[in-house]
């Protein structure tokens, strides 16, 4: 099967410069890459033909032997052959734009990150929410390029198109980025008026974020490519939805589990009974066994938080608060009294010992 002309396969005339090829196969490169197109033989296949001819036309030898002899001049390009670099040529220049490998090329746009707050309630069933974020979105008048409509880039004469330049110093040889053109290497003699030679405009666009179930403050949902857009073409980079959970009235939340407070009065926590607590998950009932005492911690399983992974969701641990009556009558004091007369020892055990080693601890100090 012959081959295409490589100049019909970027798109660009028989005299197109540098600047036009580069432009020419990033846009190729982008929507062909296999990493964006994972499994489709077709794109893979135009994306090896394009870096093929870019390979080629990118090198002025190689492209003079092209256009004097034709593909026959330049066979073993792309493969690695006897006088040519192959692929890996490529990935020095324009793939360092598009991916932000190499040094002082244009790089991947910013990952940015946007703060959600939500209420517990929110977490516990998770949601579907739209967030409005501002944007820098690639440049419509020049389509990202910087340079003024009907005009492109010129290759720096300073790095000559590298983005570097090296410097000499006694023995030594450093490499450091082009001052001329800071590492793009290019130079806009002719900036776009829309853009200012940024490639890039400011705009806002709001997007859908599902919420999982049990998300807790920190978590972060990942929105791949939907972050800041790479300068002159370079790809997107990632925006980070970041969860902060309010603080909720009722319930205080530890990893998976939930505890509350349930004040019970005084009659309740001594005769026991059934009480109600409310659950992110609707109503539950707890056993208030005879005898209860403040501080008694009541576990309701699987009536927690759900976990994100997939994990066992978390309990409800109740912990009773007893209350003392207030503003008694006198016939209600005058009970009271009665009963508390009625009580020996055994019905306050702990009190009694406590007043036992109470006991001891002033007869030894005496």
């Amino acid at each position: 099967m012959s081959k295409r002309d490589y100049y019909e396969v970027l798109g660009v005339s028989r005299s197109a410069e540098t600047a036009d090829l580069k432009k020419a196969y990033r846009k190729l490169a982008m929507k062909h890459h296999p990493d964006r197109n994972p499994g489709d033989a077709e794109s893979e296949a135009k994306f090896k033909e394009a870096s093929e001819a870019y390979e080629v036309l990118a090198d002025p030898q190689k492209r003079q032997a092209y256009d004097q002899f034709g593909h026959d001049g330049v066979k073993g390009a792309g493969q690695g052959g006897p006088g040519f670099g192959g692929f890996g040529d490529i990935f020095g220049d324009v793939f360092s734009d598009i991916f932000g490998g190499g040094g002082g090329r244009s790089a991947r746009g910013s990952d940015l990150r946007y703060d959600l707050p939500l209420d517990l309630e929110e977490a516990f069933s998770g949601i579907e929410t739209s967030i409005d974020i501002p944007t820098w979105d690639e440049c419509e008048t020049c389509d990202g390029s910087g340079a003024k409509k009907g005009t492109s880039p010129k290759s720096c004469p300073t790095c000559h198109g590298q983005g570097q330049v090296r410097m000499q110093q006694g023995f030594f040889s450093i490499q450091q980025t082009c001052p001329s053109c800071r590492g793009q290497g290019e130079v806009i003699a002719d900036p776009c008026d829309t853009c200012n030679g940024k490639g890039r405009t400011q705009g806002s666009k709001t997007l859908s974020v599902k919420i999982p179930a049990g998300v807790d403050s920190g978590d972060r949902i990942r929105l791949s490519g939907e972050g800041e857009s790479g300068e002159r073409g370079a790809p997107p980079g990632d925006l980070y939805v970041q969860v902060a959970i309010r603080p909720h009235d009722f319930f205080e939340r530890d990893g998976g589990n939930l505890h509350c407070q349930v004040p019970i009065s005084f009659v309740s926590a001594a005769l026991g009974g059934d009480i109600e607590v409310p659950t992110l998950g609707g109503r539950a009932t707890v056993k208030i066994p005879e005898g209860t005492q403040s501080g008694k911690r009541f576990r309701l399983r699987g009536k927690g938080m759900p976990s994100v992974r997939g994990g066992a969701t978390g309990d409800l641990l109740c912990t009773v608060s007893v209350e003392t009556p207030i503003k008694l009558n006198a016939k209600q004091k005058e009970l009271l009294a009665e009963f508390g007369e009625s009580l020996g020892e055994k019905h306050s055990p702990q009190e009694q010992g406590w007043l036992d080693k109470a006991k001891r601890f002033f007869e030894e100090r005496l």
